[in-house]
């Protein structure tokens, strides 16, 4: 049979554990590179990711670094967290070549898209986090600093925040990529989620609410795009439910208009 996968053939426990590590190691490698290459950018790479912050500080007042190492190892673990975020299309691409030789073609027509969006939403909401939220809550937190006290951030908390923010946007972009596979997987399918659309809403503003810091900007910002993504995950989910039904037109309903009647008894 044609839709079968390309290594049907069972392999020891050993051997997937080999490659495992190889795949592994090779993501260790690529993030060390990149590391490497990045390393004497340091201090740029976080006078770049401080920016949306400094904008809206006081006349005259900095960031401060509150420990005596800060100034060398919070531009560092900066650089590494850059790294790993940079190697992300690497690592997926390592995830996928271990687990390809188990899916079948039809399986794979799906997951390469899946696979290839959810790089691309993945620093869709890296980029919308910086150039949208992150000047919207800092100028909140600006302008509402109390008269007599003096806004200057520690740096190591400063990263601390924008690092959270970071990846809680960036797996929350992720939306359309689970519903898709849940809707594919046969978990759930789209009129169920349309059904329960309002808990889905409620359930946004709760993750948001735990995902981002404790003002009402950024638990927004996170929820209605969320909510948006959940929307699109739908549209997609019904168009994979479609191309389901046209692969297996053969499948009739149990009420079939053409069945033959019964024949009559003597």
């Amino acid at each position: 049979m044609s839709d079968k996968p390309e290594h049907d053939q069972p392999m020891p426990l050993v051997s997937h554990l080999t490659e495992l590590r190889t795949r592994l190691l090779r993501c260790i490698a690529a993030i060390f590179l990149i590391f490497i290459g990045l390393f004497a950018f340091t201090q740029q790479i976080y006078t770049l990711v401080s920016t949306p912050l400094r904008e809206y500080l006081p006349v005259g007042a900095t960031m401060i670094a509150t420990d005596v190492a800060s100034p060398f190892l919070t531009p560092l673990k900066l650089t590494m967290m850059v790294s790993l975020f940079i190697a992300i299309p690497v690592i997926l691409h390592q995830i996928w070549g271990f687990i390809a030789p188990g899916l079948y073609k039809h399986e794979k027509r799906i997951a390469v898209p899946l696979l290839i969006s959810s790089i691309f939403l993945f620093y869709a909401g890296m980029a919308f986090a910086y150039f949208l939220v992150f000047p919207l809550v800092f100028k909140f937190f600006a302008s509402a600093t109390p008269e007599g006290v003096a806004m200057m951030t520690d740096i190591s908390s400063y990263l601390d925040f924008v690092m959270t923010l970071f990846f809680a946007f960036g797996v929350a972009f992720e939306i359309p990529v689970a519903v898709v596979l849940l809707v594919w997987i046969g978990i759930v399918d789209v009129k169920y989620l349309r059904k329960i659309r309002p808990y889905v809403i409620i359930g946004c503003f709760v993750v948001g609410m735990i995902l981002t810091p404790p003002d009402i900007f950024s638990q927004t910002l996170l929820a209605i795009p969320m909510w948006m993504l959940f929307e699109i995950g739908i549209l997609f989910g019904s168009l994979i439910s479609k191309n389901k039904r046209d692969d297996h037109p053969d499948e009739q309903p149990e009420n079939d208009s053409n069945a033959q009647p019964p024949a009559p008894q003597a």
